[in-house]
């Protein structure tokens, strides 16, 4: 199976980026899964219900959230009638919507997609490992999912890591969101699960984390309240991870970092270059 991950879609650059690149790389690619974070999708801050559609119109199976996940009021409505839209698992019992879908890939495959959100440096939600292991023990992999994605957003990379490291073997790629810049630590853990700290962006890298660049710095100089933050204008980059999954065990035989646009090096699969 072929699947690839988008991380945080940032603003409209990076709404155009997916909507004009994804249908194209879905069908080129021969992709079986694609799941895109998308909670700065909506200027920059939480997703909206058209946008949501547009996204799984142009080729998502799934889109995750994080720390933004209602900013856009109207999220904490139509997510519970989305069931293709996932929010953090470790949000206090009640909080609408679910944390974890099972979605069926091009393939025919069962695809667990987790989205739970780190505690270091962010809002104290419930633990995230023990939502993850909920998750995984009710939708274990090579039983009942084929696949199993876990976008673990969160700003620490040593939370991050320590989640690939505990969840190795049990889940096809734990990769992670929030800081939006691509690390360079792709690789397969030694239990077969496939690894990121960071995904990266969808959206203008010509920018301070997509957004436009004179009030972050006009911030760090002047330590005091300004101007709303803006995303950037500029066309965008797909930024990701592409997985080669197993079919047999779920678990990933090969995974590169995916890197399409301006400002960034290209970086795609070996499959993209044949």
């Amino acid at each position: 199976m072929r699947f690839l991950f988008l991380g945080d879609v940032v603003g409209r650059p990076g709404r155009i980026a997916v909507q004009d690149r994804l249908p194209g790389l879905r069908r080129a690619w021969a992709l079986d899964c694609v799941v895109i974070n998308g909670e700065n999708a909506a200027g920059g801050f939480g997703i909206t219900e058209a946008i949501c559609d547009e996204f799984l119109a142009a080729g998502a199976d799934a889109v995750t959230l994080g720390n933004h996940s209602w900013d856009q009021r109207e999220a904490l409505v139509f997510i519970e009638r989305q069931d293709r839209l996932v929010r953090p698992a470790n949000y206090p019992k009640g909080t609408p919507g679910r944390g974890a879908a099972v979605i069926e890939a091009g393939n025919g495959a069962r695809v667990l997609v987790v989205n739970v959100m780190g505690r270091i440096f962010m809002d104290a939600l419930d633990d995230p490992f023990a939502a993850i292991e909920r998750e995984l023990s009710a939708c274990p992999l090579g039983e009942v999912a084929d696949a199993v994605i876990v976008d673990f957003h969160a700003e620490a990379t040593s939370e991050k890591q320590a989640a690939g490291h505990f969840f190795d073997g049990r889940a096809s790629l734990v990769v992670g969101t929030h800081t939006h810049v691509p690390t360079s630590d792709t690789r397969i853990l030694p239990g077969g699960t496939a690894y990121q700290s960071d995904a990266g962006m969808c959206g203008d890298y010509d920018s301070i984390l997509g957004m436009q660049k004179e009030e972050p710095i006009r911030r760090f100089l002047q330590k005091t309240p300004g101007a709303r933050l803006e995303p950037a204008t500029g066309q965008g980059t797909l930024s990701g991870v592409a997985v080669e999954i197993d079919d047999a065990t779920g678990l990933a035989k090969a995974v590169w970092p995916v890197r399409l646009g301006p400002h960034l090096s290209e970086s795609v699969p070996p499959w993209a270059q044949g």
